[in-house]
Formats: structure tokens, C-alpha cells, sequence
């Protein structure tokens, strides 16, 4: 009977739990946006800019919100590490994509690997965070602009937003009726759709299969 009231009990109040990847090209400023997630959500300092340097293969965080458990996977953006990304993508339930919004030599590069991401069938109906990062940097061009460069609305129907903002100096707008910011407006955004999506349906269904074997 314990048991069973136990199993209940976690059943009803365990949090469900997310694997998101945070992928772009080098120096896009992903770990800087993942230590920046560390201390909007644990209310904590992450890592001093000066410490962070660029990713060799995988950096893993776990982070728990009011109601779920975010697992964030950020990969190495340089180009002869983007061959691990699609070791990870099976078992993801969305994407948060950064791109340095202040180097516009980069956005052909980032272009190229983000539509090399979108069409893998490994992905398929994952919602995807565009991060437009930098924008505390002079050369910063707005979400909009990268949003007509990339074209993602002619290439793939799976849903999207942009965010905008600085992981160095923290998010500059986006404020809304809840106070929340760009960095946390978008990862809400990114826990609803993950939360209502079918690929979450599909990937639970897939570990509720392998426990019973």
C-alpha cells in the first residue's frame, strides 16, 4: 500500500522534465547564454565572462522551474565539432539556436548550419528559440532583420520565435504584462510549446516503452 501511495505521489507531483539544445556557430555565445540561465532561474551568479571559454564537445546543465526540469545540452559551434550536434538530437524535445547578431560575416554560416539542423528527421516538429545575441554591441542588427535573412518562415512550419538581447549584459527588452524579460519571455514560450507539443507525446511514449522492456 506504501509503495503504491508513494508511486502515486511522485506520479502526481514529480516535474516533468525537457532536454533542450543549445546549438550556433563558434562564438555565438552559447555557454555565456547557459551560465546567464543559471542565474535568472537558480538565482545565482554563473560563470565570470573572463572563465568561459569556448565549448570542446558538451556542456550540460540541469535547471528547475516552478513546475518542470530543464536539461540544457550546449555543443561546441566550431565547424569540426557540428558533426556530434546530430548524436543528441533523438532524444531532445526542442532547440534554442543563438546567433551573433552583431557579426554579420557569421550569418551565412549560421544560415547554413541552422537549415542543416532543421531538415534532419531526428528533429522533426521540435520548436526552436532563435536567440538574436549581442545586442549590446554597436554592429547589432535587429531580430527582424535576421528573421527576413534566414527565411525560416518559407523553409519549415515547425514553430518559432525570436528573442533578442545580451547574454554578457542580460536581456534589453521584452518586457511583458508578467515582467518577464527576452531571455525568460522565450524559454516560457519554449516550455508551453514543449509542454503541448507532439514530439514531447512521441518521446514519452518512447521512454514509457523502454521501461517496460
Amino acid at each position: 500500500m506504501f509503495s503504491l501511495l508513494h508511486g502515486l505521489w511522485n506520479h502526481v507531483f514529480s516535474k516533468t522534465e525537457f532536454r533542450v539544445l543549445i546549438l550556433g556557430v563558434h562564438k555565438a555565445g552559447k555557454t555565456t547564454l547557459l551560465e546567464k540561465l543559471k542565474s535568472i532561474y537558480l538565482k545565482g551568479e554563473g560563470l565570470p565572462h573572463d572563465r568561459i571559454g569556448p565549448t570542446v564537445g558538451l556542456n550540460i546543465r540541469r535547471i528547475e522551474d516552478a513546475n518542470v526540469k530543464l536539461v540544457f545540452w550546449d555543443l561546441g559551434g566550431q565547424p569540426g565539432l557540428r558533426t556530434i550536434w546530430e548524436k543528441y538530437y533523438d532524444e531532445a524535445h526542442a532547440i534554442v539556436y543563438v546567433i551573433d547578431s552583431a557579426s554579420s560575416s557569421t550569418f551565412e554560416d549560421a544560415k547554413s548550419a541552422l537549415e542543416k539542423v532543421l531538415r534532419h528527421e531526428d528533429l522533426q516538429e521540435a520548436p526552436l528559440l532563435i536567440f538574436a545575441n549581442k545586442q549590446d554591441l554597436p554592429a547589432a542588427v535587429r531580430e527582424e532583420e535576421l528573421d527576413r535573412h534566414l527565411h525560416l518562415k518559407e523553409f519549415d512550419e515547425r514553430p518559432y520565435m525570436f528573442v533578442a538581447g545580451s547574454a554578457f549584459d542580460g536581456p534589453l527588452w521584452f518586457y511583458d504584462l508578467y515582467g518577464r524579460t527576452g531571455i525568460k519571455l522565450g524559454i516560457d514560450w519554449l516550455v508551453e510549446e514543449m509542454g503541448k507539443g507532439r514530439r514531447t507525446e512521441a518521446l514519452r511514449a518512447r521512454t514509457n516503452t523502454y521501461a517496460k522492456i
